[in-house]
């Protein structure tokens, strides 16, 4: 497996740079084509205002976030032209309630999906659907880039959070041409069950099925010492200073995770190296 076609969808122009030099890369370092989806965002609320206003607010609010793809796309353009990356670019409007049918209809096409992180300071409330779009929807793997994050086509050191769940093991078959390139392969394991099949030798499939890959792994079974499994494993990864973050996205439901929090949503608010997601 490779990836030959990246897509990247883009909303803030303050996230763009760090976005595209992740995109840029990944697509230099696999000769994939990169598609990028400029994409305007109407934050209305169709109803919101007093009869008779609704058609001339909403006129106004597409007017702004067509005006606002536009000159994202100038600023994609101006990052991409000349970069050497085999790229191409389209513009579009959604409204925030209808965004995430857009990004799926393109991510689906698409072998990986790049995207900036999707919670944090000053993060709109677009990014969080279009993650989860291209995920759940589009069934397409997504690299989540934190801000000011090097990039990292090709990590030396990277991290996996295993809990023998399918969304792991899907996000690993996903991640394999990363997985098989690095150098070290870190395979963590969390407070492992006292009881099951895979007590006495806790990762140990799974590190089997990676070193058949090539992969040069290494299993790390620690104790759950912090409140969350996504603190356990940030500070394993600045310990070890590890590259990228593979993990299964949302083993919960996202109802659940947005409003009693969870691995990938703590995971997603607070990482500060790249994370691979798959379901």
């Amino acid at each position: 497996m490779t990836y030959n076609s990246l897509f990247s969808v883009v909303t803030d122009e303050t996230l763009v740079e760090d976005t595209m030099a992740q995109a840029m890369a990944m697509a230099l370092a696999h000769d994939a084509h990169l598609d990028v989806l400029c994409l305007g965002v109407d934050r209305s609320q169709t109803g919101y205002y007093y009869a008779g206003a609704s058609a001339v607010v909403l006129q106004e609010t597409i007017t702004r976030a067509q005006e606002e793809s536009e000159a994202l796309e100038a600023k994609v353009t101006k990052l991409l032209e000349g970069s050497g990356v085999r790229w191409s670019s389209e513009t579009g409007v959604a409204q925030l309630a209808d965004l995430g049918r857009h990004v799926a209809a393109r991510a689906r096409f698409s072998d990986l999906v790049v995207l900036p992180r999707p919670y944090g300071d000053n993060c709109g409330a677009e990014l969080e659907p279009v993650t989860e779009s291209a995920l759940f929807e589009g069934h397409t793997p997504a690299l989540i880039v934190p801000p000011n994050a090097k990039p990292q086509p090709a990590p030396n050191r990277l991290l996996i959070g295993w809990n023998e769940s399918n969304e792991a093991l899907g996000a690993i078959r996903a991640a394999m041409p990363l997985i098989t390139a690095a150098d070290e392969v870190h395979v963590v394991v969390i407070d492992p069950p006292q009881h099951g099949p895979n007590r006495s030798d806790p990762g140990g499939l799974v590190s089997q099925y990676l070193a058949r890959h090539g992969a040069n792994v290494e299993i790390d079974v620690l104790s759950k010492t912090l409140p969350r499994v996504s603190d356990v494993l940030l500070r394993h990864a600045d310990d070890m200073k590890a590259d990228m973050l593979v993990m299964g996205a949302y083993g919960h439901s996202r109802f659940r995770e947005a409003v009693f929090g969870g691995a990938t949503r703590h995971m997603l608010e607070q990482a500060d190296l790249p994370v691979f997601m798959a379901r």
